[in-house]
């Protein structure tokens, strides 16, 4: 079933450190060889096998095009409710809640225009469904985080995973906000985002860090949430994921 679907996440996200490799590789041979200085020798050398290490972590950690473990057990544990997924992407963290909870439906809202999912659309995220045998219970909606497509008090339950966070801190707060609205009374929501702890320093340095740290990302959300209307229960983290579970007040 995992190899049916298609998530999409391009190269430069799940191969990209075998470019540094296949630089670096025969530059540390072509040094040992010829004798160059042993401390660019051991700088090739030593880039060589963080290269190696960090496309083994972005495979078998981050694990991009397979589908992720749902964070916590205390999100939507009774079932048997109806799930709006923010920014769903090709359906990823749809299938991560349909098969962590059999009961539920949900509808997996995306803008569609992701430049790092190849092929991203409606259709994909479509056959992904089908693929992971969860059609029956996910419709596929287009629309906006920061304006939705629906009634107020509409869902019982809110998530978004790595796609809030991609929004400028203004239109974030207009997506959590709209996340409150079309969340029933005592709705709870699930909030990923990408958090700069080991995983992610290893693996990409300076890269994605923006500068920020796991506190002040924890602080951040958490104030985020708190003004958009929600109280915040539980946070926790996984391999370059922080998670904060929380209820509409």
């Amino acid at each position: 079933m995992h190899l049916l679907m298609d998530f999409g996440y391009v190269g430069p996200w799940t191969h990209g450190h075998l470019v540094v490799t296949a630089v670096a590789l025969p530059l540390a041979w072509l040094a040992w060889r010829r004798r160059w200085p042993r401390a660019v020798t051991a700088l090739l050398a030593a880039l060589t096998l963080w290269s190696v290490a960090a496309f083994l972590v972005v495979q078998f950690v981050f694990r991009f095009n397979d589908v992720p473990t749902l964070p916590t057990g205390a999100f939507v544990a009774s079932g048997s409710v109806r799930v709006v997924d923010l920014g769903a992407g090709s359906g990823r963290s749809t299938v991560m809640l349909l098969w962590a909870r059999p009961q539920d439906t949900a509808v997996a809202l995306d803008n569609f225009s992701a430049g790092y999912i190849s092929g991203h659309g409606p259709d994909k995220t479509r056959a992904n469904f089908r693929a992971a045998g969860v059609e029956a219970r996910a419709t596929v909606q287009a629309g906006d985080m920061r304006a939705l497509p629906f009634p107020d008090a509409s869902f019982d339950a809110a998530l978004s995973v790595a796609a809030i966070d991609h929004l400028s801190g203004d239109d974030a707060r207009k997506a959590l906000r709209e996340a409150a609205r079309v969340l029933k009374p005592q709705g709870q929501f699930l909030l990923e985002v990408m958090n700069p702890d080991w995983w992610m320093r290893f693996a990409w340095g300076p890269v994605l860090l923006h500068g920020t740290s796991p506190g002040s990302m924890r602080q951040r959300w958490t104030g985020m949430l708190d003004q958009a209307g929600f109280q915040v229960t539980e946070v926790g983290t996984q391999p370059i994921t922080l998670y904060l579970l929380a209820v509409k007040r």
